[in-house]
Protein backbone atom coordinates (compact mmCIF):
# COMPACT_ATOMS: atom_id res chain seq x y z
CA UNK A 1 0.00 0.00 0.00
CA UNK A 2 1.36 3.42 -0.99
CA UNK A 3 2.42 5.69 1.83
CA UNK A 4 1.58 8.76 -0.26
CA UNK A 5 -1.04 10.83 1.51
CA UNK A 6 -1.39 13.78 -0.85
CA UNK A 7 -0.63 14.31 -4.52
CA UNK A 8 -0.99 17.67 -6.26
CA UNK A 9 -0.22 18.17 -9.92
CA UNK A 10 -0.11 21.36 -11.96
CA UNK A 11 -1.85 23.53 -9.38
CA UNK A 12 -2.57 26.97 -10.80
CA UNK A 13 -4.40 29.87 -9.20
CA UNK A 14 -5.11 33.33 -10.53
CA UNK A 15 -6.69 36.33 -8.87
CA UNK A 16 -7.93 38.39 -11.78
CA UNK A 17 -5.00 38.86 -14.16
CA UNK A 18 -2.43 37.94 -11.49
CA UNK A 19 -1.39 34.28 -11.57
CA UNK A 20 -0.20 33.40 -8.07
CA UNK A 21 0.45 29.70 -8.69
CA UNK A 22 1.81 28.60 -12.06
CA UNK A 23 1.82 24.82 -12.05
CA UNK A 24 2.92 23.55 -8.63
CA UNK A 25 3.47 19.83 -8.00
CA UNK A 26 3.57 18.42 -4.48
CA UNK A 27 3.75 14.94 -2.99
CA UNK A 28 3.40 14.36 0.75
CA UNK A 29 4.00 10.96 2.35
CA UNK A 30 2.43 9.86 5.60
CA UNK A 31 4.50 11.05 8.54
CA UNK A 32 6.47 13.48 6.40
CA UNK A 33 7.12 17.14 7.22
CA UNK A 34 7.28 19.38 4.14
CA UNK A 35 8.38 23.01 4.54
CA UNK A 36 7.42 25.66 1.99
CA UNK A 37 9.81 28.61 1.98
CA UNK A 38 10.19 31.62 -0.26
CA UNK A 39 9.69 35.38 -0.42
CA UNK A 40 6.40 37.08 0.36
CA UNK A 41 4.03 36.81 -2.57
CA UNK A 42 5.62 33.63 -3.90
CA UNK A 43 2.39 31.63 -3.59
CA UNK A 44 3.16 29.62 -0.45
CA UNK A 45 0.00 30.50 1.48
CA UNK A 46 -2.21 30.18 -1.59
CA UNK A 47 -0.83 26.69 -2.16
CA UNK A 48 -1.44 25.74 1.45
CA UNK A 49 -5.01 27.06 1.34
CA UNK A 50 -5.59 25.11 -1.87
CA UNK A 51 -4.68 21.88 -0.07
CA UNK A 52 -7.38 22.62 2.51
CA UNK A 53 -10.09 23.70 0.09
CA UNK A 54 -10.05 27.28 1.36
CA UNK A 55 -8.93 28.33 -2.13
CA UNK A 56 -10.12 26.70 -5.33
CA UNK A 57 -7.32 26.36 -7.89
CA UNK A 58 -7.87 27.51 -11.45
CA UNK A 59 -6.37 24.28 -12.83
CA UNK A 60 -4.60 21.13 -11.75
CA UNK A 61 -5.49 18.01 -9.80
CA UNK A 62 -5.40 17.21 -6.11
CA UNK A 63 -5.88 13.87 -4.42
CA UNK A 64 -5.77 12.96 -0.74
CA UNK A 65 -5.54 9.23 -0.07
CA UNK A 66 -8.96 7.84 0.72
CA UNK A 67 -10.76 10.88 -0.64
CA UNK A 68 -11.96 12.05 -4.05
CA UNK A 69 -9.50 13.10 -6.73
CA UNK A 70 -10.35 16.68 -7.65
CA UNK A 71 -9.83 17.95 -11.17
CA UNK A 72 -9.97 21.74 -11.11
CA UNK A 73 -10.41 22.02 -14.86
CA UNK A 74 -14.11 21.52 -14.08
CA UNK A 75 -16.33 23.08 -11.39
CA UNK A 76 -15.73 21.61 -7.93
CA UNK A 77 -18.81 21.02 -5.82
CA UNK A 78 -19.22 22.15 -2.24
CA UNK A 79 -19.42 18.50 -1.22
CA UNK A 80 -16.07 17.75 -2.85
CA UNK A 81 -14.49 20.78 -1.19
CA UNK A 82 -15.80 19.70 2.21
CA UNK A 83 -14.52 16.16 1.64
CA UNK A 84 -11.07 17.63 1.03
CA UNK A 85 -11.27 19.89 4.07
CA UNK A 86 -12.34 16.99 6.28
CA UNK A 87 -8.95 15.33 5.76
CA UNK A 88 -6.86 18.25 7.02
CA UNK A 89 -6.75 20.99 9.64
CA UNK A 90 -5.21 24.44 9.38
CA UNK A 91 -3.24 26.47 11.91
CA UNK A 92 -3.30 30.10 10.83
CA UNK A 93 -0.94 33.06 11.30
CA UNK A 94 -3.53 34.83 13.42
CA UNK A 95 -4.90 32.48 16.02
CA UNK A 96 -8.53 32.89 14.89
CA UNK A 97 -9.91 31.75 18.24
CA UNK A 98 -13.52 32.58 19.05
CA UNK A 99 -13.18 35.46 21.56
CA UNK A 100 -16.49 34.72 23.30
CA UNK A 101 -15.56 31.09 23.99
CA UNK A 102 -13.26 29.66 26.62
CA UNK A 103 -10.16 27.72 25.62
CA UNK A 104 -11.99 24.44 26.22
CA UNK A 105 -14.99 25.53 24.19
CA UNK A 106 -12.74 26.65 21.33
CA UNK A 107 -11.08 23.23 21.18
CA UNK A 108 -14.38 21.32 21.42
CA UNK A 109 -16.22 23.36 18.79
CA UNK A 110 -14.83 21.60 15.72
CA UNK A 111 -15.22 18.00 16.89
CA UNK A 112 -18.77 18.63 18.15
CA UNK A 113 -20.09 20.80 15.32
CA UNK A 114 -18.12 19.43 12.36
CA UNK A 115 -17.29 15.84 13.29
CA UNK A 116 -20.46 15.29 15.39
CA UNK A 117 -18.40 13.83 18.24
CA UNK A 118 -20.41 13.45 21.49
CA UNK A 119 -19.71 16.37 23.84
CA UNK A 120 -18.37 14.20 26.67
CA UNK A 121 -15.92 12.49 24.30
CA UNK A 122 -14.87 15.79 22.74
CA UNK A 123 -14.28 17.32 26.16
CA UNK A 124 -12.13 14.42 27.33
CA UNK A 125 -10.01 14.62 24.17
CA UNK A 126 -9.72 18.42 24.45
CA UNK A 127 -8.52 18.21 28.05
CA UNK A 128 -5.94 15.57 27.12
CA UNK A 129 -4.60 17.74 24.31
CA UNK A 130 -4.50 20.90 26.43
CA UNK A 131 -2.55 19.03 29.08
CA UNK A 132 -0.19 17.79 26.38
CA UNK A 133 0.81 21.35 25.47
CA UNK A 134 0.90 22.61 29.04
CA UNK A 135 -2.39 24.53 28.96
CA UNK A 136 -4.68 22.39 31.09
CA UNK A 137 -4.86 25.17 33.67
CA UNK A 138 -6.15 27.58 31.00
CA UNK A 139 -9.22 25.54 30.08
CA UNK A 140 -11.65 28.15 31.42
CA UNK A 141 -9.68 31.21 30.25
CA UNK A 142 -10.74 33.36 27.31
CA UNK A 143 -8.37 34.12 24.41
CA UNK A 144 -7.84 37.71 25.57
CA UNK A 145 -6.39 36.35 28.81
CA UNK A 146 -3.67 34.38 27.01
CA UNK A 147 -0.32 35.37 25.55
CA UNK A 148 0.16 35.13 21.80
CA UNK A 149 2.15 31.93 22.22
CA UNK A 150 -0.55 30.39 24.38
CA UNK A 151 -3.22 31.35 21.86
CA UNK A 152 -1.26 29.73 19.05
CA UNK A 153 -0.81 26.57 21.09
CA UNK A 154 -4.58 26.49 21.56
CA UNK A 155 -4.87 26.91 17.78
CA UNK A 156 -2.66 23.85 17.32
CA UNK A 157 -4.70 21.87 19.85
CA UNK A 158 -7.89 22.89 18.07
CA UNK A 159 -6.48 21.46 14.84
CA UNK A 160 -5.34 18.24 16.54
CA UNK A 161 -8.79 17.76 18.09
CA UNK A 162 -10.18 17.18 14.61
CA UNK A 163 -7.89 14.13 14.21
CA UNK A 164 -6.83 15.16 10.70
CA UNK A 165 -4.66 13.14 8.35
CA UNK A 166 -2.78 16.30 7.41
CA UNK A 167 -1.78 19.31 9.51
CA UNK A 168 -1.28 22.58 7.63
CA UNK A 169 0.62 25.47 9.22
CA UNK A 170 0.55 28.94 7.67
CA UNK A 171 3.51 30.83 9.19
CA UNK A 172 2.28 30.01 12.70
CA UNK A 173 4.94 32.11 14.45
CA UNK A 174 4.90 35.21 12.24
CA UNK A 175 2.51 37.15 14.50
CA UNK A 176 4.34 36.30 17.72
CA UNK A 177 6.84 38.29 19.73
CA UNK A 178 10.31 36.74 19.28
CA UNK A 179 10.46 35.36 22.83
CA UNK A 180 7.22 33.40 22.25
CA UNK A 181 8.24 31.73 19.00
CA UNK A 182 10.15 28.92 20.68
CA UNK A 183 7.20 27.54 22.64
CA UNK A 184 5.18 27.09 19.45
CA UNK A 185 8.05 25.60 17.45
CA UNK A 186 8.71 23.15 20.28
CA UNK A 187 5.14 21.83 20.05
CA UNK A 188 5.45 21.52 16.28
CA UNK A 189 8.76 19.66 16.59
CA UNK A 190 7.16 17.23 19.04
CA UNK A 191 4.28 16.63 16.63
CA UNK A 192 6.77 15.85 13.86
CA UNK A 193 8.56 13.40 16.13
CA UNK A 194 5.23 11.69 16.85
CA UNK A 195 4.70 11.10 13.15
CA UNK A 196 2.10 13.71 12.25
CA UNK A 197 2.02 14.57 8.56
CA UNK A 198 2.64 18.30 8.18
CA UNK A 199 2.98 20.93 5.49
CA UNK A 200 4.45 24.10 6.97
CA UNK A 201 4.77 27.55 5.40
CA UNK A 202 7.51 29.22 7.41
CA UNK A 203 10.27 31.81 7.54
CA UNK A 204 11.80 29.99 10.51
CA UNK A 205 14.68 28.50 8.57
CA UNK A 206 16.23 26.83 11.61
CA UNK A 207 12.99 24.93 12.16
CA UNK A 208 12.78 23.90 8.50
CA UNK A 209 16.38 22.75 8.55
CA UNK A 210 16.02 20.73 11.77
CA UNK A 211 12.54 19.25 11.37
CA UNK A 212 11.50 19.07 7.71
CA UNK A 213 12.04 15.98 5.58
CA UNK A 214 11.74 18.00 2.38
CA UNK A 215 11.98 21.73 1.63
CA UNK A 216 10.38 23.44 -1.35
CA UNK A 217 11.53 26.92 -2.39
CA UNK A 218 8.78 28.84 -4.18
CA UNK A 219 9.24 32.04 -6.12
CA UNK A 220 6.88 33.67 -8.57
CA UNK A 221 4.31 30.91 -8.20
CA UNK A 222 6.59 28.04 -9.16
CA UNK A 223 8.79 25.59 -7.26
CA UNK A 224 12.32 26.64 -8.19
CA UNK A 225 14.02 24.05 -6.03
CA UNK A 226 13.13 21.12 -3.81
CA UNK A 227 15.22 18.74 -1.79
CA UNK A 228 16.38 17.59 1.61
CA UNK A 229 17.11 20.39 4.10
CA UNK A 230 20.85 19.66 4.08
CA UNK A 231 20.98 20.17 0.31
CA UNK A 232 18.72 23.23 0.17
CA UNK A 233 20.44 25.10 3.00
CA UNK A 234 24.04 24.00 2.46
CA UNK A 235 24.29 23.61 -1.31
CA UNK A 236 21.32 25.17 -3.12
CA UNK A 237 21.46 24.60 -6.85
CA UNK A 238 19.57 27.70 -7.92
CA UNK A 239 21.04 31.20 -7.68
CA UNK A 240 17.65 32.60 -6.63
CA UNK A 241 17.54 30.15 -3.72
CA UNK A 242 21.04 31.21 -2.66
CA UNK A 243 20.05 34.88 -2.78
CA UNK A 244 16.92 34.31 -0.70
CA UNK A 245 18.70 32.28 1.97
CA UNK A 246 21.57 34.76 2.17
CA UNK A 247 19.21 37.69 2.70
CA UNK A 248 17.28 35.91 5.44
CA UNK A 249 20.36 34.62 7.21
CA UNK A 250 22.38 37.83 6.76
CA UNK A 251 19.84 40.67 6.94
CA UNK A 252 22.46 43.39 7.48
CA UNK A 253 24.55 42.55 4.43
Amino acid sequence: MSDTLLTARGIRKAFGDHEVLRGVDLDVRRGQVVALIGPSGSGKTTMLRSLNGLETPSAGTLEVSGGPALDFSRPVTQRERHALRDRSAMVFQQHNLFPHMTVLQNVMEGPVQVRRVPRAQAQQRALELLDRVGLADKRDAYPRQLSGGQQQRVGIVRALALSPDLLLFDEPTSALDPELVGEVLTVMKELAEEGWTMVVVTHELSFARAVADEVLFLDGGVVLERGAPAQIFSAPREERTRQFLHRLLNPLD
